[in-house]
C-alpha cells in the first residue's frame, strides 16, 4: 500500500506555488523615473478608485491625506522621495502594486575635451556631466576625420575615456567628435570640431629634483625627465618651461628652455627655501603641459664655525706663560749696584719674594 503522506506534502507544496504564482501574477513591479518638481500619480494595479487600499514608502505607511480614492498623489517631489513604493489591498494586505520611483533631471549639455599627450600616436576623448542627474546615464561618443568614420575605443577606467589612434599625420582635414548622453528623461549632446595640430598637449614632466649647488649660496640645480607618456622625445622634441619663487614671496620667476632637461637657477637669495615647477610643450605644436608636482629646496649655506677662536687660544697661552713670571713691579738684584753686606742680604731676601711668588703662580 502507497504511504499517503508524501502525497499530501506534495499536494500542500502544490497548493502554495499556486497562491504564490496568483499573488504575483497581480504585482506590476518596474522603476518609474519622474523629475524634480513633478506631481507622480500611482495607481494600485488593477484596484477601482474606491478600492480601500493602503500605501508604504520604503515599508513606512503613507499618510491618507496623499490618497485620490486608491490612487498615491505625490505633489511636486524631490530627491528625498525616490524609494519603494507598495500598495496593498485594505482587507486582505495583498500587495497589488509595487514600484520603484527614481527622481531626476534629464542631462544638461555634457562637457567634452580631446587631447593628444602621446603625440603622434593618437589621442583621447573625455566627458562629464555639468551637474548630476541622480539616475542613470548613458554616453555614446562618434569620431569622424573627413568622411571616415573612426573607432574610440572605451577605457574600462575611467569609464568616462576612450582613445582614438591618428590615421593621417600631418593632415589638415579636421576631427569631428560628438557626444550624446541619455536617461530616462531626456537626452542632450556635444561636438568638438578641430585640427590635429591643436590639441596635442603633453603630460606634465616627471622626477622634478632640486638640490644646492656646494659652495654657491645663490644657486639650485634643477633637473627632470620627460614625460613617460610622450612616446618619441628624439622625433618630437619638447621644450620646457621653469619657473620658481622663494616660499616668503608671491610672485614666480620664469625661464623657458629650449632643450635639455636641467637648468642651474643663478639668482635665488641665499638661505631661502624655493618651490620650483616645470611645464613641457612640443617645440613647434600644440599648447603647454600642466605644471609638474611641485619640488623645494634651500640654496648651500655655510655652516657655522665652532667658538674656539684666535682670541681665546691667545689668552689661555698668556695666562699659561703669566704663572711662570714675577709681577710687574718687582725688580731683580743688580749685582753691580749691591754694595756691602746689608745690600747682600737685601738682595737674597728679594730672591727668596721672587721665588715665593713663583711657587704661588705655578
Amino acid at each position: 500500500m502507497a504511504n499517503p503522506v508524501p502525497s499530501a506534502c506534495c499536494v500542500v507544496l502544490a497548493a502554495v506555488v499556486v497562491v504564490y504564482a496568483q499573488r504575483h501574477s497581480q504585482q506590476d513591479s518596474h522603476i518609474q523615473y519622474e523629475r524634480v518638481g513633478a506631481d507622480v500619480t500611482m495607481k494600485c494595479g488593477s484596484m477601482d478608485w474606491d478600492a480601500a487600499v493602503t500605501w508604504t514608502a520604503n515599508g513606512t505607511d503613507i499618510d491618507d491625506s496623499h490618497l485620490n480614492g486608491s490612487y498615491l498623489v505625490l505633489r511636486n517631489v524631490d530627491l528625498t522621495q525616490s524609494g519603494q513604493y507598495s500598495c496593498y489591498e485594505g482587507s486582505s494586505w495583498h500587495l497589488k502594486y509595487q514600484t520603484y520611483l527614481r527622481v531626476g533631471t534629464p542631462p544638461k549639455e555634457p562637457v567634452l575635451m580631446c587631447r593628444s599627450n602621446n603625440y603622434p600616436k593618437g589621442f583621447y576623448c573625455s566627458w562629464h556631466l555639468p551637474s548630476p542627474t541622480y539616475i542613470p546615464n548613458s554616453f555614446n561618443i562618434s569620431a569622424i576625420h573627413g568622411t571616415r568614420e573612426l573607432v574610440c575605443e572605451k577605457d574600462s577606467f575611467p569609464k568616462n575615456r576612450c582613445h582614438i589612434r591618428y590615421l593621417q599625420l600631418f593632415s589638415t582635414v579636421k576631427y569631428k567628435v560628438t557626444l550624446t548622453v541619455t536617461n530616462a528623461l531626456g537626452k542632450n549632446s556635444t561636438t568638438l570640431t578641430f585640427d590635429e595640430f591643436a590639441i596635442v598637449k603633453p603630460d606634465p614632466p616627471e622626477n622634478v629634483v632640486a638640490k644646492p649647488v656646494p659652495n654657491n649660496p645663490r644657486r639650485l640645480e634643477v633637473a627632470w625627465q620627460n614625460p613617460s607618456s610622450w612616446p618619441d622625445p628624439e622625433s618630437f622634441p619638447l621644450k620646457f618651461f621653469l619657473r620658481y619663487r622663494p616660499l616668503i614671496l608671491d610672485q614666480w620667476q620664469h625661464v623657458e628652455l629650449s632643450d635639455g632637461t636641467s637648468h642651474t637657477i643663478t639668482d635665488a637669495y641665499a638661505g631661502k627655501e624655493y618651490i620650483i615647477q616645470v611645464a613641457a610643450k612640443d617645440n613647434d605644436i600644440g599648447t603647454w603641459s600642466d605644471w609638474s608636482v611641485a619640488v623645494h629646496a634651500t640654496p648651500w649655506t655655510e655652516e657655522p664655525k665652532h667658538l674656539t677662536t684666535e682670541a681665546q687660544v691667545t689668552e689661555t697661552t698668556s695666562a699659561s706663560t703669566s704663572s711662570f713670571m714675577p709681577p710687574p713691579t718687582t725688580k731683580m738684584c743688580d749685582k753691580g749696584a749691591v754694595v756691602g753686606s746689608g745690600a747682600v742680604a737685601v738682595c737674597w731676601t728679594a730672591g727668596l719674594v721672587l721665588a715665593a711668588y713663583g711657587v704661588l703662580f705655578i
